[in-house]
């Protein structure tokens, strides 16, 4: 049984750019060390990729691959952002809703929706997660001198989890930090979960 693609089989085009940017991920694997550079010193390959109306990016050296929209199976009291579980090649991922997180409506299948694997990496602890997105976009190129600094609202709201904003044309791509999005407390119960579905399984 594949889990890369969907029971209704995706556009042809949409099949393919999902295949170009799995390849254009490829050729970047193990190229993390570059990537841990104190701050944003060179240009950056960027994943791009749409939740409700807004364009979102991650570092491409934190993108294991991209998938169709798959079955997700749900564990049972996890919070509502932890949509459940997929099997990827025999491995138990994680899926979370990028939109329930960031205070947006649960994302809702459509063709172009899509998991994006990603490493988080927390107090030393690698997880690998699926990360829900309405659409992927493209990869994409920014220099440093087309990244601004995170904005600053108030005290209250979080945005450590906001690496920058990526200039592109007259639009800005927010740039996430898939490492802060997620406290370490919310990681340590997804891997609690993670734990219990792989045991449910054996």
């Amino acid at each position: 049984m594949s889990h890369g693609t969907t029971e209704q089989a995706a556009p042809a085009e949409e099949a393919s750019s999902v295949e170009e940017m799995n390849a254009t991920i490829r050729q970047n694997a193990g190229k993390e060390e570059r990537m841990a550079t104190a701050g944003i010193m060179e240009t950056t390959q960027y994943l791009t990729f749409k939740l409700d109306d807004e364009v979102f990016a991650l570092d491409i050296a934190k993108v294991r691959e991209v998938l169709d929209f798959t079955t997700v199976t749900k564990v049972p009291r996890t919070p509502d952002f932890m949509r459940g579980v997929i099997n990827l090649r025999g491995s138990v991922v994680p899926v979370v809703d990028l939109r329930l997180k960031f205070g947006m409506t649960k994302t809702e299948k459509t063709v172009n929706t899509c998991i994006i694997i990603v490493e988080v990496n927390v107090d030393n602890e690698t997880t690998i997660l699926g990360a829900l997105a309405d659409s992927v976009q493209e990869v994409m190129d920014l220099e440093p001198d087309h990244i601004e600094p995170a904005p600053k609202i108030g005290t209250k709201l979080r945005t450590d989890f906001i690496k920058g904003m990526g200039k592109r044309d007259e639009h800005f791509v927010i740039l996430l930090d898939i490492d802060k999005v997620f406290s370490t407390d919310e990681l340590a119960l997804v891997q609690t979960k993670q734990a219990e579905a792989l045991t449910g399984e054996s």
